[in-house]
């Protein structure tokens, strides 16, 4: 569809702007071209950064993104955002016109959309997706200066924003009787001046976006579902940065989100990979009254389930995770209030194993007339309840291994991430939108300095972990994104390398962001060390058991097998390591991390050099 966008064609004209003169008249300003207008040093970041996360060539873009932020830069000219609030300077308008598409293009990644439709339907609505969410984003406050403002024209007329862009020199005043929120309303009166009919020919060919568009356009938020809360978290976060807050907390989904995307991982794999009620070795049971699955098998299946559909923040530890699914409601506690059980299973062949067990309602997952046949045996709780704790054996049956304790490695994303916090801006400052550049130094800090002392001891044999995380050595699990193929392959150099590749094009690893694990660095893509290997072993958890074998953590055990595949540079001794220092406008760290050969062995079209990162 994208081809339809290729090939040249007419665009809506503006119209003529008057040549400035040197002396606007007084009290005046003169209307000025897209061009000058987007020419700030931070506009051009910005458009730089949303355009960074579309995934298109530069043609694409233009036509898709480009032309309508330029029609919008326009259209608002040096109007502010609000009178008194955010944004309340002259150009606040545009500023927060291209904040808010920046920040909703940064969410809009975290989700396969539209929501529950095949991974072919996903992949071919993705675009499309991308585009409804800038768009709405972009267009959810052009209604206030239709309903907001006045506008006068040097000639004395009135100027409404339905008559196509300013021509003549204008002053502006908000209007006494404004009513709050129709603004929202108004949004319809003027998508037109933006978007062209052949952008809405094309987003009006996908139903399940459609609909949710036109309720944005429309100012009813209520019914436009995923798509209304990306523009609204988005607009929180732009919000929040210009009046000195935190727009990385103003991002964070709501509670029920997570719940949501934890149940509907929940069901999947009761649906498509565990196995229930077997007569022996099995990952849970089905009772009347409960559904028991074992501890560390699902934690480890959800966390890879949810890795694998681009969903980012979900704990390493189990202990973690047992947590998150108890504060949401969706585990029965033990009578102490812990999360984790142990119970005995006894099969009606006799066969019988002591577990920990997570306890769930089964209505949580079935609809009634849809919960299979109750398990044959039995499922008898032990009166010692297991600790709620990283420690307490979590056995996978399915292995027959024996209880281990869990390493409790944190994951560079979680709490050996150092999140530098910006100072508060002055209440009418631009604070640089890519400052969060700097939250992804901290990531895996101690582990790569460890690698450098070990690279330059020789490329020397990590230490052995006390307890190695037992892990089912089982086929890769088949997902939603998963690459098609006859059979699932099995964890390698060749299959890492594929699933990078796959995860950038898909976007379920983003690049050049603050928290990314793959930068455009040198011309070529740099991978963060040990991230992108830890996100890696996340998504297979088998790879733990494979790892066990070699006395590595599982991370350098893919590190390891990418190195075999000599697809990285070398520094002239030998040394496979590169760092990169991170500026940004208040403080400069560093990454450790490898440097592709070729960067066509991981971007279609390689985006430009991220400008934070340098190498040393």
């Amino acid at each position: 569809m994208l081809s339809l966008f290729q090939r040249k064609r007419a665009s809506v004209a503006p119209a003529p702007s008057a040549t400035p003169p040197a002396n606007p008249p007084e009290g005046l300003l003169w209307p000025e071209p897209a061009a000058a207008l987007l020419a700030t040093p931070r506009r051009q970041k910005l458009l730089e950064h949303i355009w960074q996360r579309t995934s298109l060539s530069r043609r694409q873009f233009a036509n898709l993104y480009r032309a309508p932020l330029e029609r919008y830069a326009e259209l608002v000219q040096q109007f502010p955002a609000s009178e008194s609030h955010h944004h309340a300077y002259p150009g606040g308008m545009l500023d927060h016109g291209l904040e808010i598409v920046a920040y909703s293009l940064k969410l809009r990644q975290s989700h396969l959309l539209p929501i529950g439709a095949s991974p072919e339907d996903q992949a071919a609505q993705s675009e499309a997706w991308t585009a409804a969410v800038a768009y709405a984003a972009l267009l959810h406050d052009i209604g206030k200066i239709a309903v907001d403002l006045h506008v006068e024209l040097a000639d004395g007329s009135t100027w409404h924003p339905w008559h196509g862009p300013l021509n003549q020199p204008y002053r502006f005043r908000y209007r006494d009787d404004r009513k709050y929120r129709l603004h929202s309303a108004a949004t319809g009166l003027l998508y037109r001046e933006l978007l062209d009919r052949h952008v809405l020919d094309w987003l009006s060919g996908y139903p399940a976006l459609w609909a949710p568009l036109l309720y944005v356009l429309a100012g009813q938020y209520e019914h436009a579902g995923i798509l209304a809360e990306l523009v609204v978290q988005a607009d929180r976060a732009s919000v929040a940065q210009e009046l000195g807050g935190d727009p990385a907390r103003a991002m964070t989904a709501p509670k029920h989100a997570l719940q949501r995307k934890l149940l509907d991982g929940l069901r999947y794999l009761l649906k498509e990979e565990l196995k229930l009620n077997q007569p022996e070795a099995s990952d849970g049971w089905l009772t009347e009254d409960a559904l028991w699955l074992v501890s560390k098998t699902v934690s480890d299946k959800l966390r890879a389930h949810l890795l694998s559909q681009g969903i980012d923040g979900i704990p390493a530890n189990n202990t973690a995770v047992f947590n998150v699914l108890q504060d949401h409601g969706m585990l029965q506690p033990t009578p102490d209030g812990k999360a984790v059980w142990r119970a005995t299973v006894i099969s009606a062949t006799g066969w019988s194993h002591s577990f920990t067990l997570l306890r769930l309602s089964p209505a949580l997952i079935w609809e009634i007339g849809e919960r299979p046949a109750p398990f044959a045996g039995t499922v008898t709780i032990d009166a010692t309840s297991a600790e709620n704790d990283a420690g307490a054996p979590a056995t996978s049956p399915s292995a027959g291994a024996p209880p281990a304790p869990e390493c409790q490695q944190t994951p560079p994303w979680e709490g050996s991430s150092t999140i530098v916090t910006a100072s508060p801006p002055a209440a009418q400052s631009m604070p640089d939108v890519m400052e969060d550049m700097l939250a992804m130094v901290g990531m895996g800090d101690s582990s790569g300095a460890r690698q450098d002392a070990e690279f330059v001891a020789g490329n020397a044999h990590a230490p052995r972990l006390d307890a190695p995380l037992p892990v089912t050595a089982t086929a890769l699990a088949p997902s939603p994104t998963a690459e098609a193929a006859s059979k699932p392959a099995q964890p390698s150099g060749e299959h890492f390398m594929a699933w990078l590749k796959q995860g950038v094009a898909s976007r379920r690893l983003i690049i050049n962001d603050a928290k990314a694990l793959v930068h455009s660095v040198s011309d070529t893509a740099y991978l963060v060390s040990p991230g992108v290997f830890q996100r890696y072993a996340q998504e297979h958890p088998q790879i733990g058991l494979l790892a066990k074998d070699k006395e590595q953590q599982d991370w350098q055990w893919v590190q390891k097998r990418f190195e075999r595949l000599q697809l990285h540079r070398k520094h002239p001794n030998g040394l496979n390591i590169w760092t990169c220092e991170v500026t940004g406008p208040r403080k400069s760290r560093h990454l450790h991390g490898y440097l592709l050969d070729d960067a066509g062995l991981l971007f279609s079209e390689t985006p430009v050099n991220n400008p934070y990162l340098s190498i040393r």
